[in-house]
Order: C-alpha cells, then sequence, then structure tokens
C-alpha cells in the first residue's frame, strides 16, 4: 500500500441524537463509513445492502457499539416492491425516518461504442433510479409526520450520492457519469420543490476515496503517483472523510443548506492540469 497522509481521529459529536437514518449501499466502503458515522452522531442506522450479508451484519455491531439501534436490510434499490418494503418495515421498527443517505451505487464500464444496453440500464437503473425511489419514498414520510423538534429543525433529510464525475466528463464510463449528472439535477430539483416543507435535500459529491471499487487507482507507489496528479490536496481521501461530512449535512449545523453540492475532493474539480495555464 502507498504512504498517504493518515486517517484523522477526529470523534464525531453527537449532533443526530433521537434521529433515524437509512444508508443505501452501506455494507463496504463509503456508504459503511457513513453509516457508522452517522451512528457515532447518535442516529439509528438501518443498513442497507443487496449482497454481502456477513459484512452488513459487521457495519450493524459497529454501529452499535455506539449506543444506538441498528439492523441490517436486504433490498435492491433499483426495486420499487422492495424499497417500499424496506421503508414499511423502517417505520414499523424505528417509527419514522429522519435521514435517508442515498449511496447505493455501481459501474459497468466500457468504450462507448461497445457498451451494451444492459450496461447502460443496470448502472442507470441503481445508480439513477434507485435514487429517485427511496427518495420518494422517505419524502412521502417526512410529508406524513412533519417536524420532529425535538430532534431536528427539518422534516427531513436527504444526502444524495454523487461524484466529481457530475462535473468531469469520464471517457469510458460514460453510463456512470450520466447518472451523476442526473443525481445532480434530481437532487436539486426535489431540493427546491420540498423546501417549502423543511425538507432539506443535498448532494455529496465524492473525489477519489480509497475503496475496494478503485483499489487499482492507489494500490502502487505508481498508481498513487499518478493520482496525485489529480488531487491539489496531494493525498487520497479516505471513507471516513464522507462519513464526517454526511454528520454535518445531515445536522442542524446545516439547516440553512439546501439544494447543494459538497464536493469532498481535495480540489479535483479545480482541473489542476490547469494550475500552469494549460
Amino acid at each position: 500500500m502507498t504512504t498517504a497522509d493518515p486517517k484523522s481521529t477526529a470523534a464525531i459529536p453527537r449532533l443526530l441524537t433521537g434521529q433515524k437514518a437509512l444508508v443505501t449501499g452501506a455494507n463496504s466502503g463509503i456508504g459503511q463509513a457513513v453509516a457508522i458515522a452517522l451512528g457515532q452522531a447518535g442516529a439509528d442506522v438501518v443498513v442497507n445492502y443487496v449482497a454481502g450479508k456477513d459484512r452488513a451484519q459487521e457495519v450493524v455491531r459497529a454501529i452499535a457499539q455506539h449506543g444506538v439501534k441498528a439492523y441490517a436490510h436486504l433490498a435492491d434499490v433499483s426495486d420499487e416492491t422492495q424499497v417500499g418494503d424496506m421503508f414499511s418495515t423502517m417505520v414499523q421498527r424505528l417509527g419514522t425516518i429522519d435521514i435517508l443517505v442515498n449511496n447505493a451505487g455501481l459501474q459497468r464500464d466500457a468504450p462507448f461504442q461497445e457498451m451494451t444496453l444492459a450496461q447502460w440500464n443496470t448502472v442507470i437503473a441503481v445508480n439513477l433510479t434507485g435514487q429517485f425511489l427511496c427518495a420518494r419514498a422517505a419524502i412521502i414520510e417526512f410529508l406524513r409526520r412533519g417536524v420532529r423538534p425535538e430532534v431536528s429543525s427539518s422534516a427531513g433529510k436527504i444526502i444524495c450520492m454523487s461524484s466529481v464525475h457530475q462535473e468531469i466528463p469520464w471517457a469510458g464510463h460514460c453510463n456512470y457519469a450520466a447518472s451523476k449528472g442526473g443525481i445532480m439535477m434530481l437532487m436539486k430539483s426535489i431540493a427546491q420543490e420540498f423546501a417549502p416543507h423543511r425538507i432539506r435535500i443535498n448532494s455529496i459529491a465524492p473525489g477519489a476515496i480509497r475503496t475496494p471499487i478503485n483499489t487499482a487507482a492507489w494500490d502502487t507507489k505508481a498508481a498513487y503517483d499518478a493520482l496525485m496528479m489529480l488531487v491539489p490536496y496531494r493525498r487520497i481521501g479516505e471513507p471516513d472523510d464522507i462519513g464526517r461530512a454526511a454528520v454535518w449535512l445531515a445536522s442542524d449545523q446545516a439547516d440553512y443548506v439546501v439544494g447543494a453540492t459538497l464536493f469532498v475532493d481535495g480540489g479535483m474539480t479545480l482541473f489542476p492540469g490547469f494550475a500552469t495555464g494549460g
């Protein structure tokens, strides 16, 4: 493994005590870090997964160590019936939902001229339609319940996990980049629609994060050095960087943040190749 800046060990304040959160795709990588961070911040957490039950249960145990409730729920976010069942179960078990982190996503990469319709449809179905289905279910519950002033000044919070590739084109990954561009406009449109109901909807756009999905980009010195040419801050992001950002964005400390994308990317969207004038 390459040398990089050490992970932060800063404690996460209990900003979400009494709140109920659902994180999709939460049994690995960014989703796992976000789910654990929300638990550290005092929220009860539902750990959604579509494969890897053992990993999901490990995440549940890690969350429960912080004195909150957690359980794992198997559901494909691109399936309307499974999403409906997941939200119904959450309301039955935890009473409501206050925070949705729409994190589940995948890649099916190919050169454009070789990309199959199945590869295109799979990515759009999970990355974009999945966010639509989960956000719709959460908003229905937020509208039904209204503000719970004892826990938050908002009726509900949705964080859509996007990517720097909502801004940066990515050759060979057109389905993924298109899904992230779609997430940006989905988020902004529903943020505009539901802000009058005191529902806050925002996005986080990670840059290069050290997760299993992109191991080839950081697991050797040569790969890491090449990656750092794209990151002005000169370190790779850690999943915990996204977890801490999600806690803040879901908390009342961010109460006036609506319809925004928080880029957590070490400056990747500054296009560092142009730092010397191009």
